[in-house]
């Protein structure tokens, strides 16, 4: 799933040549007529994610200065590129003290308004990356600051903004990499302890006999090696909240123990006299399925009920690819950044790959990826070959389908930036059935424009791109899209005007 671009403009010619450019350059769009509708298109609660905004500055009714106003008051951090059809610098200064990102003055081409929208959401995504792992280590990480756009989300995220408002024991499910650790710290950050401490406990990695004393605290001399007084991590998330990260690898005695410490609310220390009451919201999560380590008798049922009050299961990576290139761009800014490389992009071979890949380590295996390949890069641009990973794995629209006609797969455009990415096959991609479902052969005419309709939809739109590798001219790529009925694509109006 590419970036989405809203496009405000009441000019309905200026419009759908913007919008043609847009989507040529790969991205998705949403156009509105006016400065209210794009308001309304940022801050709907059912709205579609918005990357970025090209705004006309010149509109009846809330005009763009207006519009950049009320997105400076809602808090919003879209990136904003205004268009005016009047280069004046005073109309340029104001934009941009209102908060534009860049402008362009009317007409734009396609190369200008590409680059604009390339840098600004490269420093959108660096932006991002820069707040969330601020807001990370100050105990602040939001929901907002979770990348996700996938449907297989969006329950989840609904279920862990509720349970943000009260202090329910949540228990997170999933597979090493997805995530738990940043949906625990988003909702201890979106409730009402977002002031007092966040305390990660990994507890697969204490060793038995230090378990207790880690959870619980010890007192001075209560063992060989014991050399002073330690609180624990109950009493140092107290009034916050403690995350229990691996909880199923908790050995059974310390199971005890913290049952009975959840049903109290306090603790004792190792060697201590008394308990000590704590106010703390538990929230747990584990890779494992824990109601089998219940059955196996490896984990206390009764400790399981505690635990598992709310449970959220994150999906994984390759139940959820449109999250991908959202991913990939906030890694690639960060990435690049950190190691102060100059590198916008990612090639459309390896993004191809990328989405159709499993990553078994989900999203701490791309970001590692990603990683890697920014240091190891030679070029400004990251290919196949920086992806060792991908390089040793074919692709799966270039295996031999079981229809009964192969189809040379089309290539991926040659450079796709960061933010266009990924413009990966059709599931069918790569295969062309002969017959019709009544096992007629089909007329050519049908095979003709089924491969139109592939090509138009592999390379998104970009017409040229299209034309040039079906080998046709422009003109009779135009003109059997007219006799075939398909819509938007009526002439050259607009697709190519720069």
């Amino acid at each position: 799933m590419a970036a989405s671009i809203l496009i405000a403009d009441d000019d309905a010619v200026a419009r759908r040549l913007v919008e043609n450019m847009v989507q040529k350059c790969g991205y998705e769009t949403v156009v509105v007529d006016s400065g209210d509708a794009a308001i309304a298109a940022l801050t709907a609660p059912d709205a579609p994610a918005i990357d970025a905004v090209i705004l006309d500055l010149v509109m009846p009714g809330l005009d763009g200065m207006g519009v950049l106003a009320k997105i400076r008051e809602a808090g919003l951090s879209v990136p904003v590129i205004v268009q005016t059809a009047h280069g004046g610098i005073d109309n340029v200064i104001s934009a941009m003290r209102a908060g534009a990102a860049d402008f362009v003055v009317k007409p734009v081409g396609v190369e200008r308004l590409q680059v604009s929208l390339r840098n600004a959401l490269n420093a959108s995504a660096l932006k991002g990356e820069l707040q969330r792992i601020r807001h990370s280590r100050e105990g602040r990480l939001t929901f907002s600051d979770i990348i996700t756009r996938a449907e297989a989300m969006a329950g989840v995220m609904r279920a862990a903004q509720k349970a943000a408002n009260s202090a329910i024991p949540v228990l997170i499910e999933g597979d090493s990499g997805v995530g738990k650790e940043m949906f625990a710290r988003a909702i201890h950050g979106s409730g009402e302890r977002k002031a007092k401490p966040f305390v990660a406990v990994n507890c697969g990695a204490i060793p038995d006999n230090l378990v207790e004393s880690i959870l619980f605290g010890h007192e001075k001399g209560a063992f060989t090696g014991a050399t002073e007084r330690h609180m624990g991590k109950f009493v140092e998330a107290h009034g916050g909240t403690l995350f229990l990260d691996e909880v199923s690898e908790l050995p059974l005695a310390a199971q005890v123990k913290l049952l009975r410490a959840l049903q109290e609310g306090a603790v004792e220390a190792v060697g201590g006299r008394k308990p000590v009451k704590v106010d703390v919201r538990i929230v747990s999560a584990t890779n494992r399925r824990l109601l089998e380590r219940v059955k196996q008798g490896h984990f206390r049922e009764d400790l399981f009920y505690r635990l598992h009050v709310l449970p959220l299961t994150i999906p994984s990576l390759r139940s959820r690819r449109e999250d991908i290139p959202h991913l990939l761009r906030h890694f690639l800014a960060r990435f690049a950044a950190e190691e102060n490389r100059q590198i916008t992009g990612i090639s459309g071979e390896a993004m191809a790959h990328l989405a159709q890949l499993d990553w078994p380590g989900n999203i701490r295996q791309l970001e590692n990826a990603v990683y890697r390949a920014v240091v190891m890069s030679e070029g400004d641009q990251l290919g196949l070959g920086d992806f060792p990973l991908l390089a040793s794995q074919p692709h799966p629209a270039t295996e031999i389908p079981t229809a009964p006609l192969m189809l040379e797969p089309a290539a991926a455009p040659s450079m796709v930036s960061g933010n266009e990415i990924p413009i990966a096959p059709l599931p069918a991609g790569g295969t062309l059935p002969l017959l019709t479902a009544t096992g007629d052969v089909r007329s050519l005419e049908d095979m003709e424009n089924e491969i139109i309709r592939f090509a138009i939809s592999h390379y998104r739109g970009q017409m040229s791109e299209v034309a040039r590798r079906l080998k046709i001219g422009r003109s009779t790529l135009y003109r059997k899209l007219d006799e075939a009925g398909v819509p938007g694509h009526g002439g050259k109006s607009g697709e190519e005007t720069h």
